[in-house]
């Protein structure tokens, strides 16, 4: 196991990664964060440089962590060869399978491998998996209309840490402290987009995550249909293209709303899915907010 620190090497890994889209977006993402300032205290950690098998990206390990912040302890993958990721996590000590986590990546082998070595290791875990179609979005040469907009308000914007509560109240995958914390971190430290009202509040909003993955698109019920989410959408991905980053995200399978919209953007469906794991020791699996 390698931990890569330097900051020269872990450019040149960003480079690297390019050449393996669409499979390494995730930790391209991560990569790339850690490159311009690394706010989640993120690292890398590799079987080899430079001819590496397996890459992950993980929380440093003097971060401070909460034990049942799935959302923060996340781990995002990149393999060459499965059985390099397997033997990886059996024989070093690169995940922390004290807590609860996630790990996140593009690749189909990445459960039944994970799901291995947890075995081989003798440890007692719930692993819940959810699979997602992975989009990419085309470039936004120019700046989307938004001239429907009109007076003052409702205006285009971006989002601050104060609108944490209701993300998190809207979220199919919030509603807890652990979650709150966590979105407040990502208003605070990546591109967000949001529509207000004429009182200030959010109506439609997108988020930017730790792996530079587009999330959490939302508009409140009584504001649907009026355009908002496809604004808000290219707008987003317009800001992180203007700063070099892969504008992508996930959408479920059934959440046709999300994918009509996809397809009016001219966004990419991925050949290749989003696969998320969620593992929870037997310890925490009735604490855990999954």
């Amino acid at each position: 196991m390698l931990v890569l620190k330097c900051s020269t090497k872990l450019f040149i890994l960003e480079n690297m990664l390019k050449s393996h889209f669409p499979e390494s977006l995730k930790v391209y993402g991560a990569v790339m964060n850690i490159n311009r300032g690394n706010p989640f205290q993120k690292e890398v950690v590799l079987d080899s440089w430079p001819n590496f098998k397996v890459i992950i990206t993980r929380r440093e390990r003097e971060a401070e962590t909460d034990n049942l912040d799935h959302y923060t302890n996340a781990y995002a993958v990149f393999y060459k060869d499965i059985r390099a990721y397997q033997q990886l996590l059996e024989e070093c000590d690169v995940i922390n399978w004290d807590q609860v986590f996630q790990i996140q990546g593009l690749q189909s082998e990445l459960y039944a491998a994970s799901k291995a070595a947890a075995k081989a290791r003798l440890l007692d875990l719930d692993i819940k998996l959810t699979s997602f179609k992975a989009v990419h979005f085309s470039p936004v040469s120019s700046v989307p209309d938004h001239s429907f907009l009109t007076g003052p308000t409702p205006r285009l914007t971006y989002l601050s840490v104060s609108d944490a509560d209701l993300l998190n109240r809207t979220w199919s995958r919030g509603g807890n402290q652990q979650c709150l914390r966590y979105l407040a971190n990502l208003i605070a430290c990546f591109p967000s987009v949001c529509v207000r009202d004429e009182k200030g509040n959010p109506v439609s909003w997108g988020i930017t995550d730790q792996f530079a993955t587009m999330c959490h698109g939302y508009t409140l019920p009584d504001h649907r249909r009026k355009g908002y989410s496809r604004l808000v959408a290219l707008t987003l991905a317009r800001k992180l293209q203007s700063r070099g980053f892969p504008s992508q995200g996930n959408v479920l399978d059934d959440n046709l709303a999300s994918i009509n919209l996809l397809k009016s953007v001219q966004a990419e469906f991925l050949p290749c899915r989003f696969h998320r794991l969620i593992l929870t020791p037997a310890a925490f699996s009735r604490q855990a907010h999954l």
